[in-house]
């Protein structure tokens, strides 16, 4: 054998031995994938199944490697060696899940663990979340809603390792009532001869934490109004957009200040206005069948309940025959009465005694409308004037003749106004019926028209 041939001998024997002892060479673990790439071989290696690292050593970031080698359990990379490969929680597991160590001292497979992601959970309206890792699996994230709103659905989610959330997304609803106010109660005095109180007040303004826009609602009576007497429940209502109700209310008590009642005199009646007995009411006093008023014409009710001035009488009208004119006579009873003057020639005429009879019987009516009876009977020296039985001066007598020229040959009738004017004449004897039409047509005013029909029945 040549020099050349043992040289190159001994070169081979040299090269396989070197290979021998650089086992696992054959791989190149790449850790920014985290996963076993295989380089390329250019060369078949003598089996070796006793090589304690026939393969590279296998690690998994973020997961474990699991080997089971025909050598037994404390080898790793031996020939024929078959490794399972897992993830940790929350990665997920690309490639190979099971490689094995082959001839060629590479791994069956590759494979990497990956982390497992959520996808971003979309914003709420009215409200937010907060995530404590983020959106990796086991991450929670807790809703929360702006103030005046609620959660309604889940409060949390939680990121599942297949990369789902859990649950479904909630919504803040408006759950919250709006706040109202009302003004304070009050209580306010009637006005004076009313039986009403304007009042006035502020309308309450409600607030709401989610809304700025409030429907506010008056239920009863409004602000610058008249209240009756009593207790007025004035409410208000307010609603937000999500139709939450407040409400609130407040009394307005108008207060009737009143005087004690006041009772009519004898013979007579009171007129009243307003309600008769509240503050700033006018009572006035009036007398009936003959009788003259004495003391106050009217009262009023006063703030303090009482009463201005003291109680009228009505007294019979006190008049006086002993004059000696007859316009001394007509004098006492100018605007107070009305007068209706009979003359006859003597008391036996026909006519004067049924007038008289009709007079008599009408006595109480013509007392209603004011009417005093004047008789002028006969002629001189005999001539007699009277009123209700009481004699009249013959200076007198002949006074009153001139003045509404008043004959004595014959049956006649004159009626006088309050101001003492002649007002109709009649010839014949009248009935009640006529007389009284004729007195409540022409001389009565509106007044002692009403008065006349609220106290008719005192003569029935």
């Amino acid at each position: 054998m040549s020099r050349f041939h043992i040289l190159l001998l001994f070169m081979v024997t040299f090269i396989r031995e070197l290979l021998g002892h650089n086992e696992g060479s054959g791989t190149t673990l790449h850790s920014s994938y985290n996963e076993v790439m295989p380089e390329e071989e250019y060369y078949t290696p003598r089996l070796n199944y006793r090589h304690p690292r026939w393969c590279h050593f296998l690690s998994l970031a973020n997961g474990d490697v699991t080997c089971h080698s025909p050598r037994g359990e404390n080898y790793r990379s031996t020939l024929g060696t078959r490794c399972e490969m897992t993830c940790d929680r929350g990665y997920k597991l690309l490639g190979r899940s099971s490689v094995l160590c082959m001839p060629n001292r590479r791994w069956s497979g590759t494979s990497h663990c990956r982390q497992i992601r959520c996808n971003v959970l979309h914003l709420i309206w009215h409200g937010t979340y907060h995530c404590t890792q983020g959106y990796v699996v086991d991450s929670r994230c807790d809703y929360i809603c702006e103030p005046g709103y609620r959660i309604e659905g889940d409060h949390s989610r939680t990121c599942l390792d297949g990369g789902s959330w859990s649950g479904a997304e909630p919504i803040c609803a408006d759950h919250d009532p709006p706040k109202i106010k009302c003004p304070l109660s009050r209580v306010k005095v009637a006005e004076p001869g009313k039986l009403t109180a304007r009042v006035s007040w502020d309308p309450p303004v409600a607030t709401d934490t989610a809304d700025k826009t409030l429907d506010v609602t008056l239920i009863g009576q409004g602000p610058d109004t008249n209240f009756k007497e009593g207790i007025n429940i004035i409410r208000y209502t307010a609603h937000d957009q999500a139709r939450n109700r407040a409400a609130c209310k407040f009394i307005v008590r108008v207060e009737v200040r009143r005087c004690p009642v006041l009772k009519p005199p004898l013979h007579g009646y009171l007129t009243c206005d307003s309600d008769g007995n509240n503050y700033g009411a006018v009572c006035e006093y009036h007398c009936v069948g003959g009788q003259e008023r004495r003391g106050t014409s009217s009262r009023v009710c006063q703030f303090d309940h009482s009463w201005t001035e003291a109680s009228a009488e009505c007294v019979t009208m006190e008049f006086k025959t002993d004059v000696d004119t007859a316009s001394g006579l007509l004098d006492q009873f100018y605007e107070k009465r009305r007068l209706l003057i009979v003359s006859a020639p003597n008391v036996a005429h026909g006519d004067y005694k049924l007038q008289n009879l009709m007079v008599q019987k009408a006595d109480c009516g013509l007392n209603l409308r004011r009417v005093t009876v004047i008789e002028l009977l006969g002629s001189p020296p005999q001539e007699v004037g009277l009123i209700k039985g009481r004699h009249l001066d013959t200076e007198v007598i002949e006074g009153l003749r001139q003045a509404f020229r008043i004959s004595r040959s014959y049956f006649n009738m004159v009626l006088l106004d309050k101001d003492g004017l002649d007002h109709e004449r009649f010839i014949t004897p009248t009935t009640s019926d006529e007389l009284f039409s004729y007195i409540d047509n022409n001389l009565l005013d509106e007044e002692e028209r009403r008065r006349l029909e609220l106290h008719s029945d005192l003569c029935e």
